[in-house]
C-alpha cells in the first residue's frame, strides 16, 4: 500500500494532518519538500584555495 500525506516537522516528530493509524507499523520515506531560508544561502567559494601560485602568475601584470 503506498500514500502521500502533506505533514509538519516539529523537532524530531513529523506532524500529519490525516489519520494515518492503518498504516501503524508500516516503514516510510520523509522527503523534506522545502528547506528554511537560513539553510538556503551559499557559503562563500574561497577561489584563492584553488589556486597554485607561480612565478609566471606573480609577475602577471609586468
Amino acid at each position: 500500500m503506498l500514500a502521500a500525506v502533506k505533514g509538519i516537522i516539529r523537532g524530531n516528530i513529523v506532524e500529519v494532518e490525516d489519520d494515518i493509524r492503518v498504516y501503524d507499523g508500516a516503514d516510510v520515506v520523509v522527503t523534506v519538500l522545502n528547506v528554511p531560508r537560513a539553510e538556503k544561502k551559499k557559503k562563500p567559494v574561497d577561489w584563492d584555495s584553488f589556486v597554485i601560485p607561480s612565478e609566471r602568475g606573480k609577475n602577471i601584470s609586468e
